[in-house]
């Protein structure tokens, strides 16, 4: 018999001052058996970074043609697409031209550029894609937040997040790989 996901409710109050964007969120997250708590931590705070009334999760770590998040219009039209990790070539290619925007999420802290440096040259082409390297020693201590209900607050300010429950936050600053701002 297969082992079946675990269900997360999360209440995620989203203050985004670089973007005016204050929403609260209520989220049913499925956890993948083989999906470990630092990635699912992870997906929450990238939705945080991200946060709309069309962003949504997909199947994720269960198909291969969806990405992690989208936001998709009423023709079905692949808006943004969120990628975390460090996708291939392949994947990112087929990304690119699927939508609109991509934005790729990088979390594993020393190899992340090294993965980057494989790639860049081969991305260049790529005028949708934006991929962010996500401060490994922070994400690691997203995983004091988890429970299978949380209620969590996001403020979001010249860049930074700032994740956290009424125990503590923590400060995710993300640095921008691709492009490299002038």
């Amino acid at each position: 018999m297969a082992i079946k996901a675990t269900i997360c409710k999360i209440e995620l109050a989203v203050s985004d001052m670089d973007r005016h964007h204050y929403q609260t969120y209520n989220l049913t997250l499925a956890q993948h058996p083989s999906e470990t708590l630092l990635r699912l931590m992870t997906r929450i705070a990238v939705f945080a970074l991200n946060a709309s009334d069309t962003l949504e999760f997909t199947r994720g770590l269960s198909t291969d043609d969806e990405p992690e998040l989208w936001v998709r219009d009423y023709s079905d039209q692949t808006l943004l697409w969120i990628e975390l990790g460090q996708p291939d070539e392949k994947r990112i290619r087929k990304a690119c031209q699927k939508a609109q925007q991509v934005r790729i999420y990088e979390y594993h802290g020393r190899t992340a550029l090294p993965w980057w440096d494989s790639l860049k040259n081969s991305c260049t082409r790529f005028n949708n894609l934006s991929v962010y390297n996500l401060d490994a020693d922070a994400i690691e201590q997203l995983e004091s937040l988890y429970d299978r209900t949380m209620r969590l607050q996001a403020n979001i300010q010249d860049g930074t997040l700032w994740l956290g429950n009424d125990q503590g936050s923590i400060e995710i600053q993300p640095q921008q790989l691709h492009p490299l701002s002038d």
